[in-house]
C-alpha cells in the first residue's frame, strides 16, 4: 500500500470515530425510555457525562477548534433536552442533564488541550 493511501484512511478515523458518538448520542438522547432495572442513583447523569466527553472529544479530535466544539455542544445539551421534553413520548427535559452534558464535553475539551500542550512542548 503506498504513503498516501494509508495517510487517507487514517485521516477518515477521526470522521468515523465522530459519526459512532453521534449516532451514541441520538440512541442515548432521543431512544424512547427504558427501565434498566438498576437502581444505581445519578447514573442517568454518569452516562450523559460520557456520552458528551464522547462527543467533543471526537469532535475536537475531527474538527480541532475546541470553543467551537464547546459551543456546539452547548447548543446540542440545550436542544437535546427541550426537544425531550417537548416532542418525545416518556422523555421529560432536565437542566441537570445539560449541566451533566457541558461537565462531560468540558472534561474531554480540557484534556484534549492538555494534549495538545503537550505536544507543542515536543516540538
Amino acid at each position: 500500500m503506498r504513503a498516501s493511501a494509508s495517510r487517507r484512511r487514517w485521516r477518515a478515523v477521526p470522521a468515523v470515530a465522530f459519526a459512532f458518538a453521534v449516532t451514541v448520542s441520538a440512541v442515548v438522547l432521543f431512544a424512547p425510555r427504558s427501565g434498566s432495572g438498576w437502581d444505581v442513583p445519578h447514573l442517568d447523569k454518569v452516562v450523559h457525562v460520557a456520552v458528551f466527553a464522547l462527543l467533543a472529544g471526537t469532535a475536537a479530535w475531527l474538527f480541532g477548534r475546541l470553543r467551537a466544539v464547546l459551543a456546539g455542544c452547548v447548543v446540542y445539551a440545550v436542544g437535546s433536552e427541550v426537544v425531550q421534553h417537548v416532542l418525545l413520548p416518556r422523555r421529560s427535559g432536565d437542566a441537570a442533564d445539560v449541566v451533566a452534558d457541558c461537565a462531560g464535553a468540558g472534561a474531554a475539551l480540557l484534556l484534549a488541550r492538555a494534549v495538545r500542550r503537550r505536544r507543542a512542548r515536543r516540538g
